[in-house]
């Protein structure tokens, strides 16, 4: 059974999820809401908000971003580049930009950016605009409860690293195949990290996201003491 430590984890859907700490602060990731098409009704309206972790800037990601910057003026963590665009759209004072590696602190919050393997750049303007590499972020919460959420990537051998390095309690895997990794080598992924936990992400989405949660149970099905959330949009942990 995992352990949150009070923290709550809410699925949006896609790669979208909310971080809420006992103290009641709110955070999201890759905060795509409005259109995206798994998203429940009941989450499209956000009532408070203090950060917003991004991984990377395609518009499935950064979606309601500079929306929802305006509402509630959160602090927002950023590669470096995705974060002079952002800065550049008016939120300079919210906006920290990041390399890999480096760490910062927001409230409950502790955000370190990870490797990816995946491209980035503002797709929503035309042309698009380079913006930086792609991350993953991990995010540590009050308790020492500590969360990888990979972004869009393939399975990697630096995952191993990060396992090592940061322990994470649960990890939020993409399984959708095409643009990430689909079920079997997110399977790798999970024995390269050696969590226990995970919450599959980035599937079911669009036609072309073929990966399932069943798929990759099947790809771990010899992993003993392994949980899989496969959460529908609007569930929580």
């Amino acid at each position: 059974m995992l352990d949150t430590k009070g923290n709550r984890i809410t699925y949006f859907g896609h790669s979208t999820f909310s971080l809420t700490t006992p103290s009641g602060q709110v955070a999201l990731i890759d905060p795509w809401i409005s259109t995206n098409p798994l998203c429940p009704a009941s989450l499209k309206k956000i009532p408070r908000l203090d950060a917003i972790f991004l991984s990377h800037a395609h518009s499935d990601h950064f979606g309601d971003l500079l929306t929802l910057a305006k509402q509630h003026h959160p602090k927002i963590f950023a590669i470096h580049e995705t974060a002079i665009y952002i800065g550049n759209n008016g939120f300079e004072k919210e906006v920290v930009g990041m390399g890999k590696g480096g760490t910062q602190t927001a409230g409950d919050f502790q955000i370190t950016l990870t490797h990816a393997f995946h491209s980035n750049s503002i797709d929503s303007v035309n042309p698009p605009l380079y913006a930086g590499e792609p991350s993953g972020l991990l995010i540590r919460m009050p308790g020492r409860f500590t969360i990888y959420h990979a972004g869009d990537t393939c399975a990697f051998g630096d995952m191993k690293l990060i396992g090592e390095l940061y322990k994470p309690d649960l990890a939020m895997l993409p399984i959708g195949d095409l643009y990430t990794m689909g079920p079997r080598e997110a399977a790798h992924a999970i024995r390269l990290l050696g969590v226990k936990h995970v919450i599959p992400m980035h599937y079911a989405t669009f036609p072309a996201l073929t990966g399932t949660p069943d798929q990759l149970k099947k790809e771990t099905q010899d992993m003993a003491s392994l949980d899989i959330y496969a959460l529908k949009p609007g569930e929580q942990l």
